[in-house]
């Protein structure tokens, strides 16, 4: 009896088992947008609304400082300056100046303030997204989970959405 099949079939399995052992070794792979599980999380919604309104305290302030200084400047160019003596009159001038220049640095200011509350209110979703995404990964056993938005996905079942927004509490 030739024992070359046998041989070879032999071979063949254990070459077959350990290709499916370094697959399961190396673990699956998997995606996720994580802007959608952030999208997706009620802590969003908060402060996306709490970023709304501070937004509109932001421009209340600065139509404010544009109202004090048209009423300001108005004052000056008025027929009444005759009534002020040369040193208020100086005063006047400067305090509208020292005015314009607080209006045209308010943009700057008030976008910089923005930004820090925004990212006060954002990181910490972020990260309960990112820790939500590495506990499903682990528990799931997924080596490695790519955002989504970067990868064209097939088949779509490698996306852990779903088991993440479930871990949220989302669904």
């Amino acid at each position: 009896m030739n024992k070359t099949p046998i041989f070879l079939l032999l071979a063949g399995g254990f070459i077959a088992t350990a290709n499916h052992a370094t697959a399961q070794a190396q673990g699956k792979t998997g995606c996720v947008s994580i802007s959608e599980v952030i999208d997706a999380m009620p802590e969003t919604k908060k402060a996306d609304s709490t970023l709304a309104q501070y937004k509109a305290e932001l421009e209340q302030q600065f139509e404010a400082f544009k109202a004090e200084y048209n009423e300001q400047a108005t004052l000056l160019n008025s027929v009444d300056t005759t009534k002020y003596t040369k040193p208020i009159l100086i005063l006047k001038r400067q305090t509208l100046g020292e005015l314009l220049a607080k209006i045209q640095g308010y943009d700057q200011v008030a976008g910089n303030l923005f930004s820090q509350r925004r990212s006060a209110l954002l990181l910490p979703i972020q990260k309960k997204a990112e820790d939500a995404i590495q506990q499903v990964s682990k528990e799931n056993g997924y080596a490695f989970v790519f955002e989504k938005e970067g990868l064209h996905v097939y088949p779509s079942s490698a996306d852990i959405l779903p088991l993440v927004k479930k871990k949220l509490g989302l669904l």
